[in-house]
């Protein structure tokens, strides 16, 4: 009986990690950035952007600008908060007016993504510039 418990246990754990990743690797957002910006180290010229999940570990990302030909993937971590997110947006820091993607949030999800830090936006800070937080909106497609 003991066994069985554990083996239920094991079992529904495992389900339920493999929902939540074909929920994530199933989810595309898409938003029309106004603005150049920075991610994984390459500049990501204005315009419509689609991000889903790269791998099913969920640490990985790729990124699409479509009409700028611009595809890359970007290491993530994750980050979890207590309450799911309200709305699928795209994170920003702003340093005057270069722009450099940081997050990705997934509407109800309590799970979002941090983006690896560039290498200039690494030197930005080393130089203590302040930075600014901008979220855009982002939709399901």
């Amino acid at each position: 009986m003991k066994h069985t418990k554990w083996a239920v246990l094991v079992m529904l754990v495992t389900l339920s990690g493999l929902a939540v990743a074909q929920m994530i690797g199933s989810t595309r957002i898409v938003t029309e950035v106004p603005f150049e910006f920075v991610a994984g180290n390459r500049i990501v010229p204005a315009g419509e952007c689609a991000v889903q999940a790269g791998t099913l570990d969920r640490q990985t990302l790729q990124l699409n600008n479509v009409a700028a030909k611009v595809g890359l993937f970007l290491r993530t971590s994750t980050t979890e908060s207590k309450a799911g997110a309200g709305h699928y947006a795209l994170v920003f820091h702003r340093y005057g007016d270069q722009y450099f993607l940081t997050g990705v949030k997934l509407q109800g999800s309590k799970i979002s993504y941090r983006v690896q830090e560039s290498k200039a936006e690494a030197e930005l800070r080393a130089r203590n510039a302040s930075a600014t937080d901008e979220t855009l909106l982002a939709y399901t497609k």
